[in-house]
């Protein structure tokens, strides 16, 4: 009997367990669909970018090093320089969200 209980028991903790890392998935899932590149992209970076992306920013350069740029930062030649925004809560998939918006925003 002890044992079809401890049986039990670890079987409710490891449903449990499993419910609390789905709904954290789902969480972080729901904040990726939630995350506007254009409202960011308007609200942090079109002050040194400009409103169609024509300033500071080379849409040749590769996607994965613009992304890593947006999560890194970059000093240029001359202040103001790029911020690190990975320490401001941009995620790899936002940053990639806003290259492509930035890109969008050149043609």
């Amino acid at each position: 009997m002890k044992t079809l209980k401890l049986m039990t028991l670890t079987t409710v903790v490891a449903m449990l367990v499993a419910g609390f890392a789905l709904i954290s998935a789902a969480a972080r899932a729901g904040n990726e669909q939630d995350f506007d590149a254009a409202a960011t992209y308007k609200a942090k970076c079109v002050a040194c970018h400009g409103a169609a992306a024509e300033k500071k920013f080379d849409a040749t350069i590769a996607d994965a090093d613009l992304m890593q740029i947006v999560l890194k930062g970059k000093k240029g030649e001359k202040p103001p320089f790029m911020p690190a925004y990975e320490e401001k809560g941009i995620n790899e998939e936002q940053a990639k969200a806003l290259v492509a918006h930035m890109k969008s925003l050149k043609k």
